[in-house]
C-alpha cells in the first residue's frame, strides 16, 4: 500500500499539537480558576479544625488560647491572617529578660499601683513576671526590660532633675555590669513609662532614646518619638466604674459629649466653639460630682461620639474610656501614633480628625449615615478586648498587644 504523502503527515503531526496544546491550556486554566476559587484558611476554619484533633494549643501552652479563644478576623485588623499567625508564633518563643538590679521598695522592678490614669505602666511591670515570656536566662532573650518606673519616682516626690540623674545612673550602672547593651548598643532593650513625666526622665541618656525601644502613653511626634522603634503603650484609666458597653444603639441620642479641663490649645477651642450648641454635649470643666453619682460615666452610654482632644500631651485614657463604655472615639489630636496602630484599623471603630477640623465637627459627625455608625459601633465592640488589662494577663488584651508590638521590633535587630 503507497504511503501517505508527506504534507498530510506534516499536517497530521501539527493537529496533534495543536490539540495537546489546547488541552494543556484548558488544564491550566481550570487549575488557576480553582485555586483562586479556594478560601484563605481563617479563623473559622481553624476552629473546626481544631475540634477535630483535640489537645493541640495554639501558643504550645496551656493558657495561650486555643483557636476558639482567636478574635474574629473581621477588618478591624490591618492584616488578620499575618496579625493571626504572627501571634501564634509570638507567644511560642518571644523571650524578655528583666535585669534583676535594683530596689523594688524604691523605683525598680514593681509597679506603683495598678489603679488610676497611669495604671497601663504598673500592669505592664505587673504582668511581664506573671507572664511566659519571662525567662532567667538572658543568652535566651529576644529583649531585655529596664524595670525602672518614673511614676513610682514621681509618687515619692522625685523632683525631675533628680529624676533625670536617677535614670542615668541606673542605666549607666546596667551597662556597664553587663554585657548585653553593648552587643546592639540597646536596641534590643526597652522601658516603659506612661506618666507624661517619664519621657522627660530618660534625656540624659540620649543613646537610650535613639537606640532603645521605649514604650510610651504620650507617643507624639513632634517630641523625639519614632514610630518604627518606639511602642505606643494605651492609657487606660483603671479600674473601670461601670461594666463595659455596646449593642446598645437605640440609647445612644447624643450626637457627640466632651467634658474636661481646658489644659491645651485644642481643648480650649473645642469648648470656646461647641459649649452653647444644643446637640453636643460640651463642658469646659469636669462634671461634678455633686450632680449625681458617676454622672460623667453614665454619659459615654448616652452619646454616640465621644471627642477625645489632647491634653497636656497627646494621649488621653479618655479613648480606652470611651471604647469600653461603647461609645465612639473622636480622636482630635495631632502628631498621635495611636496605640497598636500597626496591627488595628481605627479608621474602623473611630474618627480620627486633624486639630484644625474642630470648627466643622458637628458637620462631620452628622455625614455619619445610621448605617456607617452600626459599622463602627460594631467593629467598637470587638476591639474592647485589646484595651483591657487584667492580673494576670489573659490572651489578646493590652499587655499581649504591647508585648506583640515589641515582638515586631526585636525581629529587625541583628546581633
Amino acid at each position: 500500500m503507497a504511503g501517505k504523502p508527506p504534507f498530510l503527515s506534516t499536517c497530521s503531526l501539527q493537529r496533534s499539537l495543536l490539540t495537546l496544546a489546547f488541552l494543556t491550556l484548558i488544564s491550566f486554566t481550570f487549575l488557576s480558576l480553582r485555586s483562586l476559587r479556594s478560601p484563605p484558611q481563617y479563623a473559622s476554619d481553624l476552629s473546626s479544625s481544631s475540634k477535630s484533633s483535640p489537645g493541640v494549643l495554639l501558643g504550645g501552652y496551656p493558657g495561650a488560647g486555643d483557636a476558639s479563644d482567636l478574635p474574629s478576623w473581621s477588618s478591624i485588623y490591618n492584616s488578620p491572617e499575618v496579625f493571626r499567625r504572627n501571634y501564634a508564633e509570638m507567644e511560642r518563643k518571644f523571650k524578655v529578660f528583666i535585669y534583676p538590679d535594683g530596689d523594688p521598695n524604691t523605683y525598680y522592678q514593681t509597679p506603683r499601683k495598678l489603679t488610676g490614669k497611669y495604671a497601663s505602666e504598673g500592669y505592664f511591670f505587673q504582668n511581664i513576671r506573671e507572664s511566659r515570656f519571662l525567662t532567667d536566662d538572658p543568652d535566651q532573650a529576644d529583649l531585655f526590660f529596664i524595670p525602672i518606673s518614673p511614676h513610682k519616682m514621681r509618687g515619692k516626690g522625685i523632683s525631675y532633675e533628680n529624676m533625670t540623674m536617677i535614670v542615668q545612673n541606673y542605666v549607666e550602672g546596667l551597662i556597664s555590669k553587663y554585657p548585653y547593651w553593648n552587643r546592639t548598643l540597646g536596641a534590643d532593650h526597652f522601658v516603659v513609662t506612661c506618666h507624661d513625666v517619664g519621657v522627660r526622665a530618660f534625656e540624659g541618656l540620649p543613646f537610650l532614646i535613639k537606640n532603645s525601644i521605649r514604650v510610651v502613653c504620650s507617643p507624639s511626634y513632634d517630641v523625639g518619638y519614632i514610630p518604627h522603634k518606639d511602642v505606643a503603650l494605651p492609657q487606660v484609666l483603671q479600674p473601670f466604674a461601670l461594666p463595659a458597653g455596646g449593642n446598645d444603639i437605640e440609647n445612644r441620642t447624643i450626637l457627640g459629649f466632651w467634658a474636661g479641663h481646658r489644659n491645651s490649645k485644642i481643648r480650649v477651642t473645642l469648648a470656646r466653639v461647641w459649649e452653647n450648641d444644643t446637640e453636643l454635649s460640651i463642658s469646659n470643666n469636669r462634671i461634678s460630682r455633686a450632680i449625681g453619682e458617676l454622672v460623667y460615666q453614665k454619659q459615654f452610654y448616652r452619646t454616640k461620639f465621644c471627642i477625645c482632644p489632647g491634653g497636656s500631651q497627646v494621649n488621653s485614657a479618655r479613648i480606652a474610656d470611651s471604647i469600653h463604655y461603647g461609645c465612639i472615639p473622636v480622636i482630635l489630636s495631632n502628631y498621635y501614633d495611636l496605640p497598636f496602630n500597626d496591627i488595628l484599623d481605627w479608621h474602623k471603630f473611630s474618627l480620627v480628625l486633624k486639630e484644625s477640623d474642630v470648627y466643622q465637627l458637628k458637620s462631620i459627625l452628622k455625614t455619619v449615615s445610621h448605617e456607617e455608625f452600626i459599622a463602627l459601633h460594631k467593629s467598637l465592640v470587638e476591639v474592647q478586648k485589646h484595651f483591657e488589662w487584667h492580673s494576670p494577663p489573659v490572651p489578646y488584651d493590652a499587655f499581649h498587644m504591647v508585648m506583640y508590638e515589641l515582638w515586631l521590633r526585636h525581629h529587625v535587630i541583628k546581633y
